[in-house]
């Protein structure tokens, strides 16, 4: 019997976070999915999932939070028994942009913490319950794929702390990557561009224009399941040999040209 294969997204039952586990139940993986909001509240979306005919669990819990990220892995332990891939996709945007020459403090610390404290920390625990099960069993596969942002080289003044933690996981990536290399185990970093998810619906209008205009080589939205494909390929071992890389989906953005 083939052994099953479990997964992790934090921030999994919406937008990017979505797009992957759609992709990756559909690659039957089951899948843990760690959010803010109440089981009953995302029932749809677990169901949806449950639909591609894998295990759906739900992992109610701030990541940001040492007793919540505990209390995530336990229920995997539990509902699954094993770990194979580690999503680190949850994240957040300032409450309010504000040029740095304006932010708070308490701004920085609430980004900071959700977006690179918590996936820091989390990836620790996980990691050191891979080599664990990578110990006791030589079948054993596993991964982890930090979703950042192009934010982590392109400066937004009236963003700053969210660009600082974009940047941080690229180092993130890099650190884990070295420490779990003797054990076989990669970890990638993926950079979405502009993508059509409810964080972005409020400015539509504006990238819709830019779009229009040329912002990327590629004239059009990105879409949660374009990173999932990507993402997909990474954890099935489809980009082999490249571990601690950065795979950028940002329809072009990023290249510079004359």
């Amino acid at each position: 019997m083939k052994a099953k294969k479990t997964v992790l997204i934090t921030g999994g039952s919406r937008g990017i976070g979505l797009g992957i586990a759609k992709s990756l139940a559909a690659r039957s993986y089951s899948l843990a999915i760690n959010g803010m909001r109440e089981e009953k509240d995302v029932l749809p979306v677990l169901d949806s999932l449950r639909s591609f005919g894998v295990e759906v669990i739900y992992c109610r819990g701030n990541i940001s939070l040492a007793e919540d990220r505990q209390r995530i892995i336990e229920k995997i332990k539990s509902g699954f028994g094993q770990l194979n891939v580690l999503i680190n996709n949850a994240g957040i945007a300032p409450n309010d942009r504000k040029d740095i020459l304006e932010a708070s403090e308490e701004s920085y610390e609430r980004v900071m913490k959700t977006n690179l404290q918590g996936p820091y920390f989390l990836s620790q625990e996980i990691a050191k319950w891979m080599i664990q099960q990578k110990e006791s069993d030589t079948q054993y596969n596993a991964s982890i794929v930090n979703i950042s942002s192009v934010s982590a080289t392109i400066a937004s003044v009236n963003r700053g702390e969210y660009c600082l933690s974009k940047a941080g996981i690229g180092m993130m990536t890099k650190l884990f990557a070295v420490r779990l290399a003797e054990f076989n185990i990669p970890v990638y970093e993926v950079r979405p561009g502009i993508i059509k998810t409810d964080m972005t619906a409020a400015v539509q209008e504006k990238y819709d224009k830019l779009f229009r205009e040329g912002i990327t080589l590629e004239k059009r939205w990105g879409l949660p399941e374009d990173i999932g494909s990507a993402v997909a390929a990474l954890v099935e071992g489809q980009i082999p040999y490249a571990t601690g890389q950065v795979i950028n989906v940002d329809g072009g953005l990023t290249i510079q040209t004359l």
